[in-house]
């Protein structure tokens, strides 16, 4: 049975992810607005109003930015922690979602949707009840875990043996270091419940790498505190040291700030 993955974007100015199966649809995140949303869809041939529903990771801008708009264009269903939900209702960050539309999910219970299971996974990181999620049918699974302080045996156990990985590799440490960032902002990221460094990303791999594991894409990287290639050739790097061959059975990409990938079929 077939699996279909693309990154709509993936940085901190807005994160999407399209997962598909031959008969259901979902979106990890909607982080951008609803019409990049939908051109980002439309690239890969993707009609939005195909989307079966949409699951939050968490209340952060860049990963909810589309998500009430989605969901009232499109009468999609959102699925998210009970914390999230509190938020949401809290500060009325997505506005007024039809009650049928508010679904809930709890950390590692799984969610069916015809041929795909949608399992959530609690990750370390500053919001309400964020989650991780991997994607499962009886071939494949692909696991997406960003925004990550560090990575705890939680995270390592969903994560292994995925088919495909999409993981934070957020900020190189030099340049967050000396950049212009305030220092309470420059002490979250580097929290243990901030985000991961590239070196973290890629001792991380290395250290719990199966075979299984084919497509490797880094993302939610910083704008400001990061580089393509640097968080590229960091990550390549320690994969290679590690005996890991890349660039042949195992591809590495770099998840696209403002554009799709390419949609990836298994």
């Amino acid at each position: 049975m077939s699996i279909n993955f693309c990154t709509i974007a993936s940085g901190s100015s807005g994160n999407s992810v399209f997962v598909s199966t031959h008969s259901t649809k979902i979106l990890i995140d909607a982080g951008l607005s609803g019409k990049t949303i939908e051109a980002g869809l439309r690239s890969n041939g993707i009609n939005c109003a195909e989307i079966d529903a949409i699951f939050v990771t968490h209340e952060h801008t860049d990963h909810i930015k589309g998500v009430g708009v989605l969901s009232r264009r499109y009468n999609l269903p959102i699925y998210a922690t009970a914390g999230t939900w509190d938020y949401f209702a809290h500060f009325d960050v997505i506005g007024k979602i039809a009650d049928h539309n508010k679904l809930f999910v709890t950390p590692d219970t799984p969610i069916v949707m015809d041929d795909m299971e949608v399992v959530p996974f609690d990750i370390p990181h500053d919001a309400s009840q964020p989650v991780g999620y991997t994607i499962k049918t009886i071939c494949h699974k692909i696991a997406i875990a960003t925004d990550l302080g560090h990575i705890n045996d939680n995270v390592a156990k969903n994560i292994h043996e995925a088919d495909v990985i999409l993981i934070e590799s957020n900020h190189d440490l030099q340049m967050l270091t000396n950049g212009s960032y305030p220092a309470h902002l420059k002490r979250r990221i580097l929290s243990n419940t901030g985000h991961l460094s590239n070196v973290s990303c890629g001792r991380f791999l290395a250290d719990t790498f199966s075979t299984k594991t084919k497509h490797i894409f880094l993302g939610h990287l910083s704008q400001e505190n990061n580089r393509p290639i640097l968080a590229y050739e960091t990550v390549k790097d320690i994969l290679l040291a590690n005996k890991i061959d890349v660039g042949g059975s195992v591809g590495l990409y770099l998840a696209d700030r403002h554009r799709p990938s390419a949609m990836l079929s298994l």
